[in-house]
């Protein structure tokens, strides 16, 4: 796919998203959406770009909720770019998700690689290889959880799910 990536339709043939839980004054709306970009480097940026467009039309927008989206988009950027640099040659595609459910957000990024990593601890003699650290400190830190998984196709999802903000009390 070139140009910006696209929410793609569910799997399963049911629409995606859309159904309301009251908008933004109660909440964003729920949903499911898929995003499909080639194993490439320019494809982080656009996941990353067409996740926050979504995030912000479902109404995640202001002060509520801006500690909650930029940790989405941290977590987008270092799943996908993991997923291009140590993936790509068993997987030419990089699938995300985005799901909006029940008071949380939840984020996954599969590929083809069966390769199940670890989140490595601070070493200052290495200058990269953190990043599933990063995201696993940025979910905890949130209130969130994360794991990885094998796939039924021989491939991995590396999943972080984070809290929404409640609606604050008036």
């Amino acid at each position: 796919m070139s140009g910006a990536a696209k929410a793609e339709p569910r799997r399963d043939g049911r629409s995606a998203g859309r159904r309301s839980v009251g908008g933004p004054v109660g909440g964003p709306v729920e949903g499911v959406w898929h995003f499909r970009e080639p194993a490439v480097e320019a494809s982080v940026p656009r996941t990353r770009h067409a996740v926050r467009d979504r995030l912000l039309a479902l109404g995640m927008t202001g002060v509520r909720y801006q500690e909650l989206v930029d940790d989405v988009l941290l977590i987008v950027s270092e799943l996908v770019g993991n997923a291009v640099k140590h993936a790509a040659e068993l997987s030419p595609e990089v699938a995300t998700e985005l799901s909006v459910r029940r008071g949380w957000v939840r984020i996954s990024v599969e590929d083809g690689d069966p390769y199940r990593p670890k989140a490595l601890e601070s070493d200052t003699g290495r200058t990269g290889g953190r990043g599933l650290l990063l995201v696993k400190s940025v979910t905890l830190q949130a209130g969130g959880v994360c794991d990885v998984e094998h796939t039924g196709e021989g491939g991995k999802v590396i999943w972080a799910s984070l809290p929404i903000p409640p609606e604050p009390e008036h």
